[in-house]
């Protein structure tokens, strides 16, 4: 009787260290999925602040706002604050709902130059708001560059032949120096039943910090097709590969075709 109350009491004791685990396991999930939808306090542009406009000036005519984000939408370098910027200057143009940052800007009579890091070269490409993060991308920005195309290739008979059209990762890491002005332009689009839709599509010129080898394939990439940015972090992964095409993206329609 005394062995059978023995084994009672570690089964008891048993069952109750499971039971605090798991309410600690449960307890560690929910502290980590708090901690990414925490919502911070940022400055953000509520009307466009102009390179060479003082803090100051931008302060007194209502154009900085608090507000709130998650956690995880924070832009690295945004400030909660202006008290670390009060005596400079924009040194490009801020749109408004842009995330303020240190970077954007400093002493007066250093706008509008670009700080170009040794040995490398500054190039510019216009993109659309959605190629560019919408609008997330900011000087001092590190980014991965996708191409997208539809390929053609000379043969040395003098004919030609269509390859598949891809998308892949054109440059993993490139730090952006500059954003440029923003010009709107039309894109007409037609549906399955004839009807024309034009709308208005905002375009910004974007400039990148690059090697040679990098501008001549960002270069002939923005001739030749569609590039896209992904904005990323010190903890961002991307490496170059094959790329996708139809077939990774439709296998089933290819392989009925067979």
């Amino acid at each position: 009787m005394a062995r059978r109350s023995i084994l009672l009491t570690v089964a008891f004791a048993i069952a109750a260290l499971g039971t605090a685990m798991i309410i600690m396991y449960v307890q560690g999930i929910d502290a980590r999925a708090a901690d990414g939808q925490t919502r911070v306090a940022v400055l953000t542009a509520t009307d466009v602040i102009s390179p060479g406009e003082s803090v100051a000036d931008a302060q007194a005519a209502g154009k900085f706002e608090k507000t709130e984000v998650v956690r995880a939408d924070m832009v690295d370098g945004a400030l909660s604050s202006t008290a670390s910027i009060d005596s400079q200057v924009a040194l490009g143009t801020i749109y408004p709902g842009q995330q303020i940052m240190g970077q954007q800007f400093g002493k007066p009579g250093s706008e509008d130059t670009l700080t170009i890091p040794d040995n490398l070269l500054a190039v510019s490409v216009e993109l659309t708001d959605p190629e560019r993060v919408a609008g997330f991308v900011n000087p001092g920005s590190r980014v991965a560059i996708f191409a997208s195309a539809d390929p053609e290739i000379y043969k040395p008979d003098g004919t030609t032949q269509k390859l598949s059209p891809y998308t892949r990762i054109l440059l993993p890491d490139v730090q952006v120096i500059g954003v440029g002005d923003t010009s709107v332009t039309s894109r007409t689009t037609t549906s399955d039943n004839g009807q024309q839709t034009t709308e208005q599509i905002p375009r910004t010129i974007l400039t990148l910090a690059v090697t040679q080898a990098q501008a001549e394939r960002v270069i002939y990439a923005g001739r030749n097709g569609d590039l896209s940015f992904a904005l990323r972090t010190d903890k961002s992964k991307a490496a170059d590969g094959p790329g996708v095409t139809a077939r990774d993206i439709m296998p089933e329609v290819f392989r009925s075709l067979r």
